[in-house]
């Protein structure tokens, strides 16, 4: 079988490998393109783009339903009908999806392979029947739910985050294994659909990367909505019993029995499948793909970007990614992973962003700092939407005034964030956002306040 040979494969069409392949694309450089499955990767088809079209579906449910505490009312009880909620979300992002095949189709030196590729070698890769080489490969293969080998996990039917998106009932008691940011999406996304919810988690708090004050509010916003909650469980366990599935944990704790399960127990890497020990990648112990700081791996001409490569797991980190490699590779622009700081959001309903160090992270660090704090009651634009519950908090070193951190659980949380992190990747110091004159009335016009109300962290 003769090889196709192209400038560049790339490997996976998620959020990294398929803006690359239009910039080498661009560049004049023929490009193959393999997905196994689905254009546009997990935050396309499982992730990002349904889950927050569902959870918008979920806040306008829960907003109806709270109609009476803003002066407003309704004719009758409100109702939820999920298959048209399902029916939304499929729109949504085969919207997206379909856009992005178009935009692949119309790349006049780019070729699309739909299959599982393999490495023979450094440089060669078979797809189905086909065998392509090409100097430089870029990996951009994602990841998976993990399912821990827990006691009669194997005897049930249980869901990932990607199962959930074609689920077409509405489950009447929803049981979800782990405590941290999918799962809680999840958890409270369906209860405002009507579900009833536990959640089941092995740390002794929810969202255990977030500092305790942190947790301990998104634990209270949860129950405030009738989520049980369940921390510090240990022997968790799965059995039938009859049409339903009996949770066992903790010892002495009552078994929660739901209709469906909901295992969220962290991610995995798409890399057992790939050959690369033909082409000599290296791994590390969990099965990321070794990179150095400008996405390189172990063997020249080859990159991984994404998920693959444990440098991050989120959209926003993939598509970073590809920036890094294309600066490099075409823009004669030396950017770094290590550049970048750390930012994320959760999004359950008041939505944390999160940007830089945690207060945890800074005391360990030694660092004599200072922090303010703020409750979402004393937040006017908060108050005026009837949304007080959470509190920002900023970080900052006590010495050199350099911006180390924050936290806004609250109303535009994952928004008014990046008043601070903007500041951050400019290098200026706190005193800039103390300064600074926001807009009223705005969630994010306390960050100044705050800025001018720090106190030494102790």
């Amino acid at each position: 079988m003769s090889a196709k040979n192209f400038d560049a494969i790339v490997i996976g069409a998620g959020q990294a490998g398929t803006p690359l392949a239009g910039r080498l694309n661009a560049a004049g450089m023929s490009v193959a393109l393999i997905e196994r499955k689905l254009v546009g990767g997990t935050c396309v088809n499982t992730g990002c783009i349904p889950t927050k079209t569902m959870v918008a579906s979920a806040y306008a449910a829960h907003l109806a339903r709270r109609a009476a505490d803003y002066g407003v009312t309704l004719g009758g009880p409100v109702g939820v009908d999920y298959k048209a909620i399902k029916a939304r979300k499929d729109k949504v992002s085969g919207a997206s999806r379909a856009g992005l095949e178009d935009w692949i189709a119309s790349m006049d030196k780019c070729t699309l392979y739909r299959g599982h590729a393999r490495f023979e070698s450094a440089n060669t890769v078979h797809v189905g029947n086909d065998v392509l080489t090409a100097p430089k490969i870029f990996l951009n293969t994602g990841g998976r739910a993990a399912v821990p080998d827990l006691p009669g996990v194997n005897d049930i039917e249980y869901l990932t985050n990607s199962s959930m998106m074609d689920l077409d009932v509405l489950p009447s008691h929803l049981i979800v294994v782990g405590g941290s940011y999918i799962s809680l999406e999840f958890a409270q996304m369906f209860r405002r659909f009507g579900s009833e919810v536990t959640v089941i988690e092995k740390a002794p708090r929810l969202a255990g990367r977030e500092d305790e004050d942190v947790s301990a509010a998104i634990q209270s916003i949860l129950e405030n909505e009738d989520i049980t909650v369940h921390v510090g469980a240990d022997d968790i366990a799965f059995a039938r019993k009859g049409n339903d599935i009996a949770v066992t944990f903790s010892a002495g704790k009552p078994l929660a029995v739901g209709s469906h399960v909901l295992l969220a127990l962290g991610r995995v890497p798409n890399t057992d499948d790939l050959g690369l020990d033909k082409a000599g990648v290296e791994v590390d112990q969990r099965g990321y793909i070794v990179v150095d700081d400008q996405l390189r791996t172990s063997v020249p001409g080859i990159w991984a970007m994404g998920d693959c490569n444990g440098k991050g797991a989120f959209t926003h980190t993939s598509y970073n990614d590809y920036e890094i490699v294309a600066a490099n590779l075409l823009d004669n622009d030396p950017r770094r992973v290590s550049d970048r700081i750390e930012a994320y959001a959760l999004y359950i309903d008041p939505p944390l962003g999160r940007c830089g160090m945690t207060e945890a992270a800074v005391k360990k660090s030694g660092r004599r700092a200072l922090v303010g704090q703020r409750p979402m009651t004393r937040v006017g634009r908060a108050v005026e939407k009837g949304e007080t519950q959470g509190f920002m908090k900023i970080l900052a070193d006590a010495d050199t005034g350099e911006i180390l951190g924050c936290s806004v659980l609250g109303p535009g949380g994952d928004e008014a964030i990046h008043s601070v992190l903007d500041l951050m990747y400019a290098k200026a110091p706190i005193s800039t956002l103390a300064r600074a004159m926001h807009i009223h009335p705005n969630v994010s016009e306390l960050l100044p306040t705050i800025a001018q109300e720090l106190k030494p962290l102790i």
